[in-house]
């Protein structure tokens, strides 16, 4: 009589046949008082499967990132801090107070400027300001690489050709350059417009991302059957073929946002960015750099709070790259 109980390797056979599909995880139950790894006896078995979804997956993978897990902790306490903090912080940063030129005290945590400024709200206040641009330019330039990365993977040919000649030639210019040269044209000063004129050229990367992703997408059988019953061209790209590119997409608008607040603050060093009475940690930066000697602090902090939150979110970015990889079968500390 065989012994169907005792027969070796089932368990191992079907977690590797879990490990190795990418699609779902298999896990066994025991059944009927059994103890664990020990299967009933006779031909019929009864165990659990338990599907995940591709979302489980990656929020799973993501979790287990402890830098993205740390980077995402922080970046949520500094934007607290920067928009409720700032609420609930006794000075505003427009409040005059008359000690001037204080070094950072239990009064004044960063001390006040020469004007009498309580420089900590003046930090929380650019902070918000220089996350409010990053995420607007983050948001402004996805959806415009997205459309043009569509629309070049999607028709190819001429189309394709003519769109990424000039992703090609914006490549080649420095952002920097041209951001500068269209705040002078159009005129800076005002934080919304510089945000248009960074998500006018911090669209390329992601657009390039996009358009190899829907090079590839576009061949499947799912696509080929959807043309096949008469589906328009913007249906298949947005109802069947942009979902299967949310996983990029995310990644590149989440290094978006930290390029943006970097750019943000090399133009509001050049006197192109936020303008008085308003602030920014670029216009902090660049106000204060000549006492970089005499009261470092008013140089120091501001400066703090830009690689805080510019490396939190690259990290970030790190960790969802990571957990929308399909490749990935280990997970970095």
């Amino acid at each position: 009589m065989t012994d169907y109980g005792r027969r070796p390797g089932i368990r191992e056979t079907l977690r590797r046949v879990g490990a190795t599909s990418g699609a779902s995880t298999i896990q066994l139950e025991p059944k009927d008082g059994l103890a664990e790894g020990e299967a009933p006896l006779g031909p019929e078995r009864e165990f659990t499967v338990e599907a995940r979804s591709q979302w489980k997956m990656v929020m799973r993978r993501f979790v287990r990132h402890k830098l993205a897990m740390g980077s995402l902790i922080v970046f949520v306490l500094v934007t607290l801090l920067a928009f409720v903090g700032a609420r609930i912080w006794k000075y505003d940063y427009l409040t005059v107070t008359p000690d001037a030129s204080q070094a950072p005290s239990w009064e004044h945590p960063f001390g006040t400027d020469e004007l009498g400024h309580d420089y900590f709200a003046q930090v929380l206040r650019g902070a918000q300001k220089s996350i409010e641009i990053a995420l607007i330019v983050a948001l402004l330039a996805t959806i415009l690489g997205v459309l043009i990365g569509a629309i070049s993977g999607y028709f190819r040919g001429w189309v394709d050709t003519g769109l990424m000649r000039v992703v090609d030639l914006l490549l080649t210019i420095p952002v920097i350059a041209i951001a500068a040269c269209l705040g002078r044209t159009i005129g800076g000063g005002d934080w919304w417009l510089m945000s248009f004129i960074l998500a006018a050229v911090l669209w390329t990367t992601t657009a390039r991302i996009i358009r190899g992703e829907f090079l590839s997408i576009r061949e499947k059988e799912f696509v080929e059957a959807a043309r096949a019953i008469g589906a328009k061209d913007r249906r298949i790209i947005f109802k069947h073929m942009l979902p299967n590119v949310v996983g990029p997409m995310i990644v590149s608008a989440t290094l978006v946002v930290a390029t943006a607040i970097l750019y943000e603050t090399a133009l509001s060093y050049l006197g192109l960015g936020v303008k008085r009475p308003d602030t920014s940690l670029g216009l902090l930066v660049a106000d204060f750099q000549r006492s970089f000697q005499t009261r470092p602090w008013l140089f120091w902090f501001p400066g703090l709070f830009i690689i805080v939150i510019a490396l939190s979110i690259n990290f970030i970015g790190d960790g969802l790259r990571d957990a929308f990889d399909p490749k990935q079968t280990r997970v970095r500390a």
